[in-house]
């Protein structure tokens, strides 16, 4: 009888341990809400204080003015995060060029910052509209294509961003702002560092600076150069390292077409949506074959990026669609490819020419 009752007591016990039946029930931690650039989805923001001076302190050395970051977090509830900000940028921060200056937001150290979606952040950059939105999301689309292209590029996140004033209480209508990966953390992620010198285009990583002059091409962009790091960051693993250069902001390029956006006088192009290949001189364009390689293969992601987007309308997509398919007709062409990027070959070209700035314009 006692042999009995010890195997059903075995069974039972056999049969919880299979099932889970009597255990105590596991406590798993919740997820941590994504980082601000692990997804596309859109965030409301809404910049509140003394916002009005921002937009109205403009000079060359603008100062910080208090205000206060304002979201939604995961369970809907109002997340606000003191900070201060200031206009930033050359072109954009004219008035006559712009409404709105892009902003630099430099966070307040506090427990609710280290919660936030902004806790890896110290300070962010927030792309304003200049004339209109849709140039924003455009903008947004090309720092998503350079990201298709190497990691070593900044990351954006859309948001649609209201200011509210203090003083009047008043707020502005909802509009698209990108917000953009600082470099510091940008530079981290890659295992490198962010580095300042003074860089001709030779003495900089030449595989990625051969990747990121295609890309250039590819978009349009003229508006930068390596000499005065116009639009360009360095990074590199250390100090005295070969350093790589990082483009960004590209709301000159031809891809984006704001109606604002001129070609450099110095370069006697017509319109910003010609090419023009800006890179040093290089006769032999098998150097030039890893980067096509590269752009071949992610021809399909670069055109569903456009096709796919829903915040575009359809006439820029056609519009788009036909640019790239230009391109490629270029880089698969030895001819065409060797005309277009041999062009600072040309003494009597413009391909030489160092971009300063596009201040003046």
């Amino acid at each position: 009888m006692i042999k009995i009752i010890r195997y059903f007591i075995c069974v039972t016990m056999l049969l919880f341990s299979v099932t889970g039946y009597g255990q105590a029930p596991s406590l798993q931690e919740p997820s941590p809400a994504p980082g601000l650039f692990e997804t596309d989805k859109i965030i409301d923001i809404i910049l509140s204080g003394n916002v009005w001076d921002i937009l109205g302190d403009r000079g060359d050395n603008p100062q910080l003015h208090p205000i206060k970051v304002a979201y939604k977090g995961e369970d809907s509830s109002e997340i606000s995060l003191p900070a201060e900000g200031r206009a930033r940028g050359h072109f954009r921060k004219i008035p006559e060029n712009c409404y709105y200056p892009p902003i630099l937001v430099q966070f307040t150290k506090s427990d609710a910052l280290k919660s936030s979606i902004f806790k890896e952040q110290d300070k962010i950059k927030l792309v304003m509209p200049c004339k209109g939105d849709d140039y924003v999301v455009r903008e947004w689309l090309v720092y998503k294509l350079y990201n298709l292209v190497t990691p070593k590029s900044l990351r954006a996140r859309l948001v649609r961003a209201k200011l509210t004033n203090a003083k009047s209480n008043k707020a502005d209508p909802s509009f698209y702002g990108i917000l953009l990966e600082e470099e510091k953390q940008m530079a981290k992620r890659n295992g490198a560092i962010a580095v300042t010198r003074k860089l001709l285009p030779g003495e900089v990583s030449e595989q990625d600076f051969l990747t990121m002059t295609v890309f250039e091409y590819l978009i349009g962009n003229t508006d930068w150069s390596i000499q005065y790091l116009q639009n360009i960051k360095l990074i590199a693993t250390d100090s005295g390292a070969i350093a790589t250069a990082v483009a960004y902001d590209f709301d000159m390029a031809g891809i984006v077409n704001t109606r604002y956006a001129k070609p450099a006088e110095e370069l006697q192009m017509n319109s910003v949506r010609d090419r023009r290949y800006r890179g040093y001189c290089i006769e032999d364009m098998k150097k030039f074959d890893q980067s096509i390689a590269l752009f071949n293969r992610i021809k399909k992601d670069i055109y569903s990026l456009y096709n796919d987007c829903t915040l575009v309308d359809e006439k820029y997509k056609k519009s788009t669609i036909q640019y790239l398919d230009e391109f490629y007709a270029v880089i698969n062409n030895p001819d065409k490819l060797k005309k277009e990027f041999g062009y600072p070959c040309d003494k009597n070209g413009t391909g030489r020419v160092v971009i300063k700035g596009l201040k003046d314009q």
